[in-house]
């Protein structure tokens, strides 16, 4: 097939992991990728600092975790400026609604494995109105083996329906805490036909689903699209280091 514009935009490394920003970004060059997303907890990484190779983009995000709607609300107002793509994990019922709601929040880290997390009609409906993308972690059905697994697809199952059903944005994502996460997009399209996603919809989940949600900040003073070099200000997406002035 022809090599559209691969994303993943959930990436871990240095200092919430083991391997550097650099090293995360040049395997996920050769795995095809267009352009990644380093989604720290911390929402440390200064991407100012690394050689960037030539053919992909890097942007810098935070990955929120809480178990207080209240609090998520308040860490999403800390980073709205600072980073490009702000990423919630999805956790219980409450988190999950929070998240959906607030349009400021541009990806749902869905988990299979959360027992009274996913989606359900209401929730469905909030992200769809609210542009929040539905991202199925595929690494939980890499790591988990048994019953956990089944658990995962099962719900995977579930909530597709839903993102169908209500037209809600979705993607895929390793969501990689080392380099022996990441898997190459091909792959993560394979992973994804195990609870019914059609090659058709994970393309899309791997491309142009992602350039959509990103595209929701291109009227922002200091955005800079895909294919843009660095500019000074909250946004830090970097192309090609042979560009920069």
């Amino acid at each position: 097939m022809d090599s559209p514009g691969f994303y993943e935009l959930s990436v871990h490394s240095v200092p919430d992991n083991i391997n550097t920003a650099g090293t995360m970004v040049r395997l996920a060059k050769r795995l095809g990728y267009a352009c990644i997303a380093i989604t720290n907890t911390s929402g440390s990484c200064k991407l100012e600092t690394l050689s960037i190779p030539e053919g992909i983009g890097v942007l810098k995000g935070v990955e929120l975790s809480t178990d207080n709607a209240s609090r998520l609300h308040g860490l999403v107002g800390k980073y709205i400026n600072i980073a490009d793509i702000i990423v919630v994990r999805g956790g219980n019922e409450d988190i999950n609604r929070a998240a959906v709601e607030n349009p400021n929040v541009d990806v749902l880290l869905n988990s299979g494995s959360s027992k009274d997390g996913g989606l359900n009609h209401i929730l469905a409906r909030s992200a769809s109105d609210n542009n929040v993308s539905i991202s199925f972690d595929i690494g939980e059905l890499i790591g988990h083996r048994g019953g956990r697994r089944v658990r995962t697809l099962s719900s995977f199952r579930k909530d597709m329906k839903l993102v169908r059903k209500y037209d809600v944005p979705f993607m895929l994502t390793a969501n990689a805490r080392c380099i022996y996460d990441m898997r190459a997009p091909r792959e993560l399209m394979a992973l994804a036909g195990m609870f019914g996603m059609t090659y058709k919809e994970a393309l899309s989940g791997l491309s142009s689903n992602p350039q959509i949600t990103l595209s929701r900040k291109k009227h922002s003073k200091n955005y800079v699209f895909d294919g843009v070099e660095i500019v000074d200000g909250p946004s830090h997406m970097i192309k090609e280091e042979g560009d920069r002035n």
